[in-house]
């Protein structure tokens, strides 16, 4: 009989729309948009979009997903940082990256979200934290810079991408109607 971890259950949730939201954004939203307007500083803290996203591989893939997948802490990894300059590659690192989430998410037992996160920060300070909610941040501070560059987009005259978990809920339930 399979577990029951109505925690992990909502962490799988959390990473499938990670994925879900980052391939909207990049296929739906971006994948269109002229360089000129994808490199150019548009007043994100990472400067432009290309900047943002940038920053999401360096924090999911470099950074967390070591922290909680081999129990490393990467050190001396600039937020800012342009570890993918290629838009492509980019692109398809960021999904690799999100599946990744999903994989770990996967293969949480119970008993993990009980016991401390200990990692070691980027300043060299050991770090014991509550593990489910510094879960969670990795998923929120994504959904925090997508939310930057929708923004991002829209002050530049483009569709707001609708991208809250709810749609992807929702297109969830039709395709299991279309099944029944």
């Amino acid at each position: 009989m399979a577990e029951l971890n109505p925690m992990r259950d909502y962490f799988v949730t959390l990473a499938c729309y990670h994925l879900w939201a980052t391939r909207k954004l990049l296929d739906e939203h971006l994948a269109d948009l002229p360089e000129a307007d994808y490199r150019r500083d548009c007043g994100l803290f990472f400067k432009s979009i290309h900047g943002t996203l940038n920053h999401l591989l360096v924090v999911e893939s470099l950074i967390w997903l070591p922290r909680f997948a081999r129990g490393e802490s990467p050190q001396g990894v600039a937020l800012n940082a342009e570890v993918e300059p290629d838009r492509t590659r980019l692109r398809q690192r960021l999904l690799d990256t999100a599946q990744a989430w999903i994989d770990y998410a996967q293969s949480l037992p119970a008993a993990r979200f009980d016991a401390p996160f200990r990692y070691t920060n980027s300043k060299g300070v050991l770090m014991s934290l509550p593990f489910a909610p510094t879960l969670a941040h990795v998923f929120n501070h994504g959904t925090h810079h997508r939310g930057q560059i929708s923004a991002a987009l829209t002050a530049m005259g483009r569709p707001a991408p609708e991208l809250d978990i709810v749609y992807m809920l929702q297109a969830e339930f039709l395709q299991q109607g279309a099944r029944a």
